[in-house]
């Protein structure tokens, strides 16, 4: 129910009643400005692009404040991630009010931190981190559209990913210290994170059957993701040198007192280790340790939903953005695809052309 009426001191009240029947008003000196503002909010409750009034007020700060709360329930550590994100959103823009945040805005705040030298994968968690917050406040209709999209977006920006040579790889085995060297063959062999090689227990393997499935994440927390669950085949050779581990242990990453080994004990031995193997960059992690897994099953003829299983991704797409570079030259395959279909007939239509006879 919408209605303007004139009031006693000659101004234009105009009232409505929104979804949830709670009235608005306003008052305005014409007639034509209370019409106005009262056909665009009855259009907006109309097209589903209203905000309540109050709601209009909120600003970035606040709405920061009340989307972590909500937040609050993930892993400590992605909640610590998510506050160093919203630290940098709340400078730029925290006394704003949500709906003041224009796409434009974003897209200055993108470039000017890239010129502050931010890498662009930074950049991208930031916007991301935006996006995020943005379409829960859609959501929870504080405003009624986001302004990050694909057009504000600076991008992912991920460079290929370092893949380790054999000799390379076993170096790093031998350089490591006795209590990592599992860690290092459960990332390069199973392609397990981190935190999953750390929460890997005896029960996760099932040594008959030469399998590894994933159950928990260091400490004992939940997995990353439901894929992150998937089973993994495991070689003999590594049954072998795995099974002497389990005996007695809670898990099979676990230091001289039996204690459990933390990912940062596995990365600080990287780290270490690292320096002293020609030819790995600087920067090199134990995830890269995953690359050098996705490439032997790719060098195996293994197709991308093979590669995606085994290394647990969520979807195909991640596969392939990640490994795509890795499959063999597509050229040359198509040219065999092609070839094998056209070589037993093309000699023939080329001599019937010549010779003007039936194609």
């Amino acid at each position: 129910m919408a209605s303007i009426a004139k009031r006693p001191n000659g101004k234009w009240r105009a009232r409505y009643r929104d979804a949830a029947g709670r009235e608005h008003a306003r008052h305005f000196e014409r007639k034509v400005d209370a019409q106005r503002w009262l056909d665009e909010e009855t259009a907006s409750i109309v097209t589903g692009q209203y905000v309540d009034p109050k709601a209009r007020k909120v600003t970035v700060d606040e709405w920061c404040d009340t989307w972590i709360a909500g937040y609050g329930s993930r892993r400590p550590s992605s909640v610590r991630q998510a506050n160093v994100h919203l630290a940098r959103i709340r400078q730029e823009f925290g006394e704003l009010p949500l709906g003041a945040v224009q796409p434009s805005m974003v897209r200055s705040w993108m470039a000017r931190l890239r010129g502050e030298g931010l890498s662009a994968s930074y950049l991208f968690a930031l916007h991301s981190r935006l996006s995020q917050v943005m379409r829960d406040a859609v959501l929870d209709r504080k405003v009624p559209a986001s302004p990050c999209s694909r057009r504000t977006s600076p991008g992912a920006g991920k460079p290929r990913p370092y893949v380790a040579t054999e000799a390379q790889l076993w170096s790093l085995v031998e350089q490591a210290g006795e209590t990592y060297r599992p860690a290092l063959l459960l990332g390069a062999f199973v392609g397990l994170r981190t935190a999953e090689a750390c929460g890997l227990r005896p029960g996760d393997i099932d040594f008959g059957n030469r399998t590894i499935t994933p159950a928990v994440q260091y400490p004992s927390l939940p997995l990353k993701t439901e894929m992150s669950g998937e089973t993994v085949p495991i070689p003999d050779s590594l049954v072998t040198f795995l099974k002497p581990l389990c005996a007695d242990r809670t898990f099979v990453l676990a230091d001289g007192d039996g204690a459990q080994v933390g990912p940062w004990q596995v990365e600080r031995e990287m780290r270490r280790i690292r320096g002293l193997v020609a030819g790995l960059p600087d920067g090199f992690r134990f995830h890269d340790l995953r690359h050098f897994y996705a490439s032997l099953l790719i060098a195996s003829g293994a197709d991308v939903k093979v590669v995606q299983h085994r290394l647990r991704h969520a979807s195909a797409k991640t596969t392939l953005d990640t490994y795509g570079h890795l499959w063999p030259d597509s050229d040359e395959s198509t040219r065999a695809a092609v070839e094998r279909v056209m070589s037993s007939k093309i000699t023939n239509l080329a001599d019937s052309m010549r010779t003007g006879g039936p194609s």
